[in-house]
C-alpha cells in the first residue's frame, strides 16, 4: 500500500506590513493535524479538501496528514514560528517514514525575518529529510515568488490559474494525481521555470479579462498539447525576496527541453504585457465622488492598499476619512477595521451605548491619522462562519467578536473585528444581518478576490489608491533583498 505524507505551510509575507507573524497566528486560524485536518476540511474547495478527496478516490493509498498551518497574510515570520513549523513537519516525515510520495500546501511567497525564501528552505529541508528518490510535490498559489532552483527539489508542481483563486481544489488534485502517476510509473515529470524581470502589482491580474487572461489562455493551450502543468505566476508584490517577481513554471513528461522552450515562451509573453499590468486608480475622495455622482447602487469601493490578502492590517483610515468628508446621504457600511481593544470596548458598553472612540491607525499612523468619531454601538456577535464564496468554499472564516457601530450625525456603519480575516464572501455581513443587494455604498478592505462573490451582486466596484501596507506604487516600498534590475525598482531608493 503506497504511502503518502501530507503537511500544507502556506503563508504570504508583505515585508512591508507592520504586524509579525508569530505562532499566535496560526493557532488562530489553522494548526492542525491528522484526523483534526480531515474534521476542518473535508468537502471544502481547498487543498487539504482535495487531499482528502484524493485518499477517497485511492482506497489502495495509506495518508498521513503532518503539520498542517496557514494564517492571514502578514508581516514576515518570526524566526521561532518558521523554525518550529519547518522543525514539526521534518519531525513528522522522520517518524512515519519510508514514504512512496510526500505532499506539501505552499503558498510561494512566504517570508521569515531571518529567511527571505522561505518556501525555498522549506522544501530544501523536505527534500533532505525523505532523500533523492521519494516523489516530493507541491501546489502554489497564483502570487508564488518561485525561484528557479524549485523545479530541482520538487518532481511535481502546480499553482493556481485562477485570480480570484476558485481552482486551490483543483490545482491539488492535479499535483497528487501526478505523485499517484510516478508512483505507478506512468509519468516521469520534469520541471522548467523562467523569470520575468519585472514585479507587476496584482490589481490588473484578474484572469477573467485582460493581459492575465490572455496569459492562461495560451498555458491552457499548452497543456492541450500534452504538458503535465503550465503555470503562469502573477507573482507577490510585496515580498521583498531574492525570487521577487512573476515567473512561468511548466512540467512536461520527460521532455525538460519542451517544458523549458514553453515555460521561456509564457515568460516572452508576459514581457510582451508587462506595460498592461501598471494602471492607475483614483483615490479615494474621488472614488468616492465618482460613484455617488453615478448613483448606481449597490456600488462598492475597494482598498487594496490595505488588503489582508496583501498584507495589509485592516487598520488604514484613508478611504473613511474620504466617505466621511463627502457626507453621502445614502446608506453605507464600512467593513471593516480590525482593533480588539474597541471591540471590547463596545462590547462591554453593550448594544444602544454611545461611545466616543477614533478608527484605524492602531498599529502604525504612518498611512494616516485615525478618525475621530461618536458612536453607537448596534450590534455585537462571535463572527465565525463557514465560507458560502466560489472561493473558500466551506473552509472556516473567524472574524472573532465583531461589532457594528453607527457613526453619529452620518448614514455611515462601520464593522469592527477582534481578527484579521479574509472578506471573499457575504459572510459576515449576513451575521449582522445586512443585505449588501440593498440600496448601498459598501467600502471595503479587499481587492480581487473579493469580486468572485461580490462582482454578481454589485452594480459597480471601484478600486482606489489609498495610502497602505499594500499600496499600488511598487517602487515606493524600501526593497533590501530583491534584485535592483527589475522593473519598476530601477533607480528607486533602497
Amino acid at each position: 500500500m503506497p504511502r503518502i505524507a501530507i503537511a500544507m505551510f502556506a503563508h504570504e509575507g508583505n515585508s512591508f506590513c507592520p504586524v509579525a507573524t508569530d505562532l499566535a497566528a496560526f493557532h488562530a486560524k489553522v494548526w492542525l493535524e491528522g484526523d483534526a485536518v480531515g474534521e476542518a476540511f473535508r468537502g471544502t474547495a481547498s487543498e487539504m479538501g482535495a487531499a482528502l478527496d484524493f485518499l477517497d478516490r485511492h482506497p489502495g493509498w495509506q495518508g498521513s496528514f503532518l503539520r498542517c498551518a496557514a494564517t492571514t497574510p502578514a508581516g514576515p515570520l518570526t524566526r521561532t514560528c518558521f523554525e518550529t513549523v519547518v522543525a514539526e513537519i521534518v519531525a513528522g516525515l522522520a517518524g512515519g517514514s519510508p514514504w512512496d510520495a510526500v505532499y506539501l500546501a505552499l503558498h510561494g511567497a512566504m517570508v521569515a525575518e531571518h529567511m527571505p525564501s522561505a518556501d525555498l528552505e522549506v522544501m530544501r529541508r523536505v527534500r533532505a529529510a525523505i532523500g533523492p528518490q521519494v516523489p516530493l510535490g507541491a501546489s502554489f498559489d497564483f502570487h508564488a515568488n518561485l525561484d528557479p532552483g524549485t523545479v530541482a527539489l520538487l518532481d511535481m508542481a502546480a499553482g493556481y490559474k485562477t485570480y480570484p483563486h476558485v481552482d486551490q481544489h483543483e490545482t491539488a488534485c492535479r499535483v497528487l494525481e501526478g505523485l499517484a502517476g510516478i508512483v505507478a510509473g506512468t509519468i516521469r515529470p520534469v520541471g522548467a521555470l523562467a523569470k520575468l524581470d519585472a514585479i507587476l502589482p496584482s490589481i490588473a491580474m484578474r484572469t477573467a479579462q485582460g493581459p492575465m487572461a490572455e496569459l492562461e489562455a495560451m498555458a491552457a493551450a499548452m497543456e492541450g498539447e500534452g504538458l503535465l502543468d503550465a503555470t503562469v505566476f502573477g507573482g507577490f508584490s510585496y515580498g521583498d525576496t531574492p525570487s521577487a517577481g512573476a515567473c512561468a513554471m511548466v512540467h512536461a513528461d520527460g521532455d525538460r527541453e519542451r517544458a523549458q522552450a514553453c515555460a521561456d515562451a509564457l515568460r516572452d509573453a508576459m514581457a510582451a504585457r508587462r506595460d498592461r499590468f501598471f494602471v492607475t486608480l483614483p483615490g479615494p475622495a474621488q472614488a468616492v465622488s465618482q460613484v455617488l455622482s453615478r448613483g448606481r447602487l449597490p456600488v462598492a469601493i475597494t482598498d487594496p492598499g490595505d488588503n489582508p490578502l496583501s498584507g495589509g492590517t485592516a487598520d488604514t483610515p484613508g478611504l473613511l476619512a474620504a466617505v466621511l468628508a463627502a457626507r453621502p446621504e445614502v446608506p453605507v457600511v464600512f467593513a471593516y477595521f480590525w482593533d480588539r481593544d474597541l471591540v471590547v470596548r463596545a462590547a462591554a458598553a453593550g448594544i444602544g451605548a454611545r461611545l466616543e472612540t477614533t478608527l484605524g491607525a492602531v498599529r502604525s499612523d504612518g498611512f494616516g491619522a485615525p478618525v475621530s468619531c461618536h458612536a453607537t454601538v448596534e450590534a455585537v456577535l462571535e463572527a465565525r462562519y463557514r465560507g458560502n464564496g466560489p472561493m473558500g468554499t466551506g473552509v472556516t472564516v473567524d472574524f472573532g467578536t465583531s461589532v457594528l457601530l453607527a457613526l453619529a450625525g452620518t448614514s455611515v456603519r462601520v464593522i469592527v473585528t477582534s481578527s484579521c480575516a479574509n472578506l471573499i464572501d457575504t459572510g459576515l455581513f449576513d451575521l449582522f444581518g445586512i443585505d449588501v443587494r440593498a440600496p448601498m455604498l459598501l467600502c471595503v478592505k479587499a481587492k480581487n478576490h473579493f469580486r468572485a462573490a461580490f462582482a454578481p451582486l454589485m452594480a459597480e466596484i471601484v478600486d482606489c489608491d489609498a495610502p497602505g501596507p499594500a499600496a499600488l506604487r511598487i517602487e515606493g516600498f524600501a526593497f533590501r533583498h530583491a534584485p535592483a534590475h527589475l522593473y519598476p525598482l530601477q533607480g528607486a531608493a533602497r
